[in-house]
């Protein structure tokens, strides 16, 4: 038994404070980016939590330029960038859409200068690898508060717009005739998705945080029969492979003879990736053993 511990976890992988700092700030960032992902899923909002993502870079290189958290950095690009899209973009789907792609190619462009200012400018070593694809050990315990803070804020917003939120994302014509004054809604579930995006990019990198923002949620969604389920589900996917990547990434530094670790979020987007795997397995066989009881189902679905 002692064995199999030990081959598990490495030494010193519960005594290290980095490890510590890590566990629990991927742990908030996982509840908060998969519960939000839940909703981006189901309102077919996938493409703008990509896009936030993305233009998260901008906001951490100009953090690491400037020498202040990435975080806010990440929230106050998240905040421009959501202004501009739900601007530019209020009239309908489509145009949502391609107000969405330009302000993501402007702001990649303007990504492409600070990352550039970064490496030219600033003693930072290393900030656009940390920028793009998250340094979850390097997290600093003085980012902590504002995590917790966050994921506060993101959990007050989410209780108070969860019932007009849900029935605006299944039925929005209903529930603008019920009342719901739909594009408030809209506007304040992107500013939820601003902090869920930026505390995953936080943790796994601008570029991989849809990862964490629409796996564990779509993963979820596959396997659970209620929007209160799949949020549950999802919480737990996102908690367990960022907890389970901890311990894989800390394990592997000691893998090889040359005590080079693998990143945190390799581990983290694989895991997800592998999760999503197995609950489309499990949707299809399911759907096949439900259409072989009775064969009605197949016509029906047909």
């Amino acid at each position: 038994m002692s064995a199999l511990f030990h081959a598990l976890f490495a030494r010193g992988l519960f005594s290290n404070p980095a490890v510590h700092t890590a566990a629990i700030v991927g742990a908030l960032a996982a509840i908060s980016a998969s519960v939000a992902g839940v909703f981006t899923v189901m309102r077919g909002q996938s493409f703008a939590g990509h896009a936030l993502g993305d233009l998260g870079a901008a906001g951490g290189s100009a953090a690491a330029l400037l020498g202040i958290s990435p975080l806010v950095g990440f929230v106050g690009i998240g905040a421009v960038a959501a202004v501009a899209m739900s601007t530019l973009g209020s009239h309908g789907r489509r145009d949502r859409d391609v107000a969405t792609g330009v302000v993501l190619g402007a702001g990649l462009g303007v990504t492409g200068l600070l990352l550039y200012l970064d490496t030219t400018h600033s003693s930072t070593t290393g900030a656009a690898v940390s920028v793009m694809f998250g340094s979850m050990f390097a997290v600093a315990p003085s980012t902590l508060p504002a995590v917790v803070a966050a994921t506060g804020f993101l959990a007050l917003c989410l209780g108070a717009l969860y019932r007009p939120l849900l029935l605006s994302s299944v039925m929005s014509e209903l529930a603008a005739v019920q009342g719901v004054r739909v594009a408030l809604v809209e506007a304040s579930f992107l500013g939820v998705l601003v902090v869920a995006v930026a505390l995953s990019a936080l943790t796994v990198g601008a570029v991989l945080a849809t990862a964490l923002l629409i796996g564990p949620a779509a993963t979820a969604i596959r396997l659970a029969r209620s929007p209160g389920t799949a949020i549950l589900v999802a919480a737990a996917i996102g908690v367990g492979s960022t907890w389970m990547a901890i311990i894989l990434a800390y394990d592997s530094y000691y893998w090889s003879a040359s005590h080079s670790g693998w990143p945190v979020s390799f581990f983290v987007v694989s895991l997800i990736f592998v999760a999503y795997l197995v609950a489309e397995l499990l949707s299809s066989v399911g759907s096949r053993l439900a259409t072989h009881r009775d064969p009605s189902v197949s016509r029906t679905l047909s």
